[in-house]
C-alpha cells in the first residue's frame, strides 16, 4: 500500500493540479507537504537518476538544459520548481562549444588557473575575474560554477594543484572568498569544492586521510571556514577521500557541525560526481543532493524511506535546503539566456590576470627587453598551455602561443627555427584529446632533439634565445617526480646547449615555465639569465608572457607555494603516492568514481590510506621552522623595481605601513605581516596578514592597511617580502622598529 501512494496519479488522489502550491508562491514548507516521496527523492538525487530526465549521461556531461553542463536537478512542474543547471569550472565556464542545429559556437574565456590567481595575492583582481566567469555562466544559462577549488596544496606532485590557490589557508581562503563575490554578483552560485582533504589524486575516491584535529582545523578546513564566511556561497561540494575513515560526504561531524552549527552556513551541499558509497548515510549526514544521481540511489533512497531507516524529518530537511537554493537561481527567476557574453572584453581581463600572477624567478641584468631578434626553443612555445585538463579545462575559442605574443609586442622570430619547431611538432602530436580521454592528464610529446640544429649559428643570427618548459596535470593522476616535477634529459640538454652556444656569443637566454605548478630548478636554474614562472595562464598566456618580457607590465606574482630545493625535502615526501611506483591504471582507479564504484579501505600506505604525518608544519611552516633551504620560498617574486617600507604601525587589528617605490620603473608590490614563534610546536612563521599596493610610480609611496586574520594581543609581527625573509621589518605590539 505504500508504494501505491508513491506512484499513484495525483487524480486519483482526488487533488486538482491546479490548487497545488507553486513555489514561489506558497511556502517552501507548503510545497514540501504537497511532494510525494518519488518527488522528494527525485529532488534530492540529481537527474542521472531520474528515468524520464533527457540529461545525457556521459563523463562530466549531464546537462539538457546547457549542452557539457556537469549535471542537472530535476524538475517538478505541477510544484512549480524548476530544473537547475550545474557546470564546471575553476578557470572559466566549462560547456560544450558546438551544439547540434546551429552553427554557432558557445565558446567561453579561458582565464588562469586557480593557482595564477592565487599567485597575485590581489582579492580586488581576483573579484573581477569572479565576475567575469559569472557573467558568462549566468549568460549561457548555467544556474551554479562548480568552483572555486579552495583544498592546501600538501604536495607539490598533487595532479589538481593548478586548481587550487596556496599551500597556506589565509591566503587560500581570501583569494577563495574575493571570487566567490565576484561569481555570485552575477546571481549565480558556486559550489566551493573539495570538501575537505582532496590532496591527492591518486586512488581519491577511497584514500583515508588521517589527520590530527589540530592540522584538520588550523590547516585545510581553514581556508573553507574563510570562504563561508566572507563569500557566502551558495553550495558547497563534498570531497570523495575518506577523512579518519569516514567519508567527507557521510560525515555529520564534518556537514552539519563543523559547517553549519559552527561557521553558519545556509546554503546545500552536493556530492562531488558520484561521491560517498551510501546515499542514506549522505543525507543523513548533511550532504542534500546527490551527484549527478544514479538509479540504484533512487532505489536505495525509495527502500530506506520504506522501511524507516531514512525518516521523512531527514527528508525533508535535505528537500527544503535545494528549495531554498532553487528560487535563489536564475532558472527559478525567469531569466532567459541569450549566449552572448563579452568574450573580446574578457579576454582583455585574462590578459591583464596572468600577467598579475607571473612571477619571475630569477633576472641577471636580462629583463626588460625591448622588441628584437629572437631564437625561441621549446615543443611549448608553438603549443602554449592554458590550463590543466579534466574538469578544470575550459572549451576556449584560441590561445595566443609564445610566438604570437612575441611578434604581437614587436619581436622578430627566427624563422628557421620556427620551422622546424613546427614541423617537429606537426609529426609528433596527435592532436587533442576527445570525448573521455580528453579528462586524463595530457602525455606531451618530447623536447626536440638538437642534433640537426645549429646552436652556434642561431645564437650569431639572434639577439636573444628563449626556452619554454611546459607541464601540466589533471584530475585522477598525481605528477611524475622525474618527469613532471623534474624536467626530463631532454629538458635539461635543452637548456645547457642552448646556454652554452648563447652564452659564448655574449647573448642572453630567458627560461619560461608554462607549468602546472612546482618545478625542480636546482639541476638548471644557475644557466640561463633570466626566469619567468608564467604558470598556466589561460588563452592569452603569449601575450601576457610579452607583456612581462618587454616592461609592459611590470612583474608583480609572489610565489603562493613553496618551491624546495629536492622533492626529498617536501615534509610530507613520504606521506605521498609516488606516482613512478604506480601503475597509471591503478592510479587512475578513481575514475570508478564515474560509475559509482569506490575502493574498499585497505592496507597500502599513501594508497588506501595516507599519514597526514607533517601534521601543521605543511609549506613554508616547516621549511622555516626547521630551518631547511628552499629555493624559492613561499611569498618570493622578484620586481623591475624596488620598493622601501616605513612607519610600521599596528592598531585596532591592523598594521599600516607606507610603500615607497625606490626604483625607475612603475610597479606594484604585496605587503606580507606573519606572526612568529619560538614555542615547541609551532611554526616559527605562519601567514596572519596580507595586501597588495596600487601601481605606483616611480617615487610614489603608499600607506596600506593590512587587517590581520585572528590577530592576538601581544603576538609577535614581523612584516617581510617572503616567508624567509632573513631582514624583516618587525612590529611588536604598537611599537615600530627596523631590525
Amino acid at each position: 500500500m505504500r508504494k501505491a501512494l508513491i506512484i499513484t496519479p495525483l487524480l486519483l488522489l482526488g487533488i486538482s493540479a491546479a490548487a497545488q502550491p507553486k513555489l514561489g508562491k506558497a511556502s517552501i514548507d507548503k510545497v514540501i507537504d504537497a511532494m510525494t516521496v518519488e518527488e522528494k527523492i527525485n529532488l534530492v538525487v540529481g537527474s542521472a537518476g531520474d528515468k524520464s530526465t533527457t540529461a545525457s549521461a556521459t563523463v562530466g556531461d549531464f546537462g539538457a538544459l546547457v549542452p557539457g553542463a556537469a549535471g542537472q536537478t530535476n524538475a517538478i512542474p505541477r510544484l512549480g520548481i524548476p530544473a537547475t543547471t550545474l557546470a564546471d569550472g575553476p578557470a572559466g565556464l566549462r560547456i560544450n562549444p558546438t551544439r547540434t542545429g546551429t552553427r554557432n559556437t558557445f565558446y567561453c574565456t579561458h582565464f588562469p588557473v586557480e593557482m595564477l590567481m592565487g599567485a597575485t595575492w590581489n582579492t580586488a583582481l581576483m573579484e573581477e575575474v569572479g565576475a567575469a566567469i559569472g557573467y558568462e555562466t549566468l549568460h549561457y544559462g548555467v544556474d551554479v560554477l562548480l568552483a572555486p577549488a579552495t583544498n592546501i596544496m600538501r604536495n607539490p606532485l598533487c595532479g589538481r594543484n593548478f586548481e587550487y590557490l596556496s599551500e597556506d589557508p589565509l591566503l587560500a581562503g581570501k583569494m577563495c572568498a574575493a571570487e566567490i563575490r565576484g561569481l555570485q554578483s552575477n546571481g549565480i552560485g558556486v559550489s566551493v569544492k573539495h570538501f575537505a582533504l582532496n590532496n591527492q589524486e591518486t586512488n581519491r575516491t577511497g584514500n583515508d586521510a588521517r589527520v590530527t584535529e589540530k592540522a584538520i582545523e588550523e590547516i585545510y578546513l581553514k581556508p573553507f571556514e574563510i570562504a563561508v564566511k566572507e563569500g557566502k556561497p551558495w553550495t558547497i561540494m563534498s570531497s570523495y577521500n575518506r577523512i579518519n575513515g569516514t567519508m567527507a560526504s557521510e560525515s555529520k561531524w564534518l556537514l552539519e557541525d563543523r559547517l553549519r552549527r559552527d561557521w553558519g552556513f545556509d546554503g546545500l551541499v552536493m556530492s562531488d560526481w558520484y561521491g560517498g558509497t551510501d546515499p542514506v548515510a549522505m543525507l543523513k549526514a548533511g550532504n542534500d543532493l546527490l551527484m549527478p544521481g544514479s538509479k540504484s540511489q533512487v532505489k536505495d533512497l525509495r527502500k530506506a524511506v520504506e522501511n524507516g531507516s531514512l525518516s521523512t524529518k531527514d527528508l525533508d530537511r535535505n528537500v527544503k535546503r535545494i528549495l531554498e537554493y532553487i528560487v535563489r537561481t536564475p532558472a527559478f527567476n525567469g531569466h532567459k539566456p541569450d549566449n552572448k557574453p563579452s568574450l573580446e572584453e574578457h579576454a582583455a581581463i585574462t590578459r591583464t590576470a596572468a600577467t598579475e600572477g607571473m612571477v619571475l624567478l630569477k633576472n641577471n641584468m636580462t629583463l626588460p627587453l625591448a622588441g628584437c631578434k629572437a631564437a625561441v626553443f621549446g615543443r611549448t612555445s608553438y603549443s602554449f598551455i592554458a590550463g590543466g585538463t579534466g574538469s578544470g579545462d575550459v572549451h576556449h575559442a584560441y590561445v595566443v602561443d609564445l610566438i604570437q605574443g612575441l611578434q604581437n609586442a614587436g619581436f622578430t622570430i627566427d624563422s628557421g627555427l620556427e620551422k622546424t619547431y613546427r614541423a617537429y611538432i606537426k609529426k609528433k602530436d596527435k592532436g587533442a584529446p576527445k570525448g573521455l580521454k580528453a579528462f586524463f592528464p595530457i602525455e606531451l610529446i618530447p623536447e626536440m632533439p638538437l642534433d640537426d640544429v645549429d646552436l652556434l649559428a642561431l645564437a650569431d643570427a639572434n639577439d636573444v634565445a628563449m626556452i619554454t618548459i611546459g607541464k601540466t596535470s589533471g584530475e585522477f593522476e598525481d605528477r611524475s617526480i622525474t618527469s613532471n616535477y623534474g624536467l626530463t634529459d631532454d629538458e635539461i640538454s635543452l637548456i645547457t646547449k642552448v646556454c652554452g652556444a648563447f652564452h659564448s656569443a655574449g647573448k642572453k637566454v630567458i627560461v619560461i615555465l608554462n607549468v602546472c605548478g612546482v618545478v625542480d630548478t636546482i639541476s638548471w636554474i644557475e644557466s640561463p639569465d633570466a626566469v619567468l614562472c608564467a604558470w598556466l595562464p589561460g588563452q592569452e598566456g603569449g601575450n601576457s608572457v610579452a607583456d612581462i618580457l618587454t616592461g609592459r607590465v611590470n612583474p608583480s606574482g609572489r610565489l603562493p607555494m613553496t618551491w624546495p630545493r629536492a622533492y626529498r625535502d617536501v615534509p610530507s615526501a613520504e606521506d605521498f603516492p609516488n606516482p613512478d611506483k604506480i601503475s597509471r591504471f591503478k592510479s587512475m582507479k578513481s575514475m570508478g568514481s564515474f560509475v559509482g564504484i569506490h575502493s574498499k579501505p585497505g592496507r597500502t600506505k599513501n594508497y588506501d590510506y595516507t599519514e597526514y604525518n607533517d601534521d601543521i608544519f605543511v609549506g613554508y611552516r616547516h621549511y622555516t621552522t626547521k630551518d631547511v633551504k628552499v629555493s624559492f620560498p613561499f611569498g618570493y617574486g622578484l620586481s623591475y623595481t624596488t620598493f622601501e617600507y616605513s612607519d610600521p604601525v599596528l592598531k585596532g587589528g591592523s598594521v599600516f605601513v607606507t610603500v615607497r617605490n625606490t626604483g625607475d620603473a612603475a610597479g606594484k608590490e604585496v605587503v606580507q605581516v606573519y606572526s612568529t614563534s619560538n614555542k615547541s610546536g609551532r611554526p616559527a612563521r605562519e601567514l596572519i596578514g596580507f595586501a597588495k599596493t596600487d601601481l605606483l610610480p616611480k617615487g610614489a609611496s603608499q600607506t596600506i592597511e593590512i587587517p590581520l586574520y585572528e590577530y592576538k594581543s601581544g603576538m609577535s609581527l614581523i612584516i617581510a617580502r617572503n616567508a624567509a625573509d632573513p631582514d624583516p621589518v618587525t612590529v611588536v605590539n604598537s611599537k615600530s622598529l627596523f631590525r
